[in-house]
C-alpha cells in the first residue's frame, strides 16, 4: 500500500487504529524509535521539532495520536518529500 492510501485511511477511521500499525506507519514516514516507558513510545524525525508519543491501550491508540500523526505529515509535507526521492 503506497503512502497516500496509508494516510488516507489513518484519517478515515482514527477511532479503529492499532496500536502495532500506526508505530509502522510512523516508520514508514522516517520517524524513529526514540524510548519510551511503560505502555508509551516515542518517535522522533531528523528536522521536525515535535515528537510523536504513543499509547498503547488493548491493542488501540487514542484517535487525538493517529490525528497528531496526520497533522505532522501534512505540516512537514512528507508525502510529497518522499515522492521526490524517489
Amino acid at each position: 500500500m503506497d503512502k497516500g492510501r496509508i494516510l488516507e485511511e489513518l484519517k478515515r477511521n482514527p477511532k479503529k487504529i492499532r496500536f502495532k500499525r500506526l508505530c509502522t506507519v510512523a516508520g514508514a514516514f522516517g520517524f524513529r524509535f526514540k524510548g519510551g516507558m511503560g505502555s508509551h513510545r516515542i518517535y522522533v524525525r531528523d528536522g521536525i521539532d515535535e515528537m510523536l508519543n504513543f499509547q498503547n491501550i488493548s491493542g488501540k491508540v487514542k484517535p487525538y495520536q493517529v490525528k497528531q500523526l496526520i497533522k505532522i505529515i501534512e505540516k512537514y509535507n512528507l508525502l510529497k518529500e518522499d515522492e521526490r526521492d524517489v
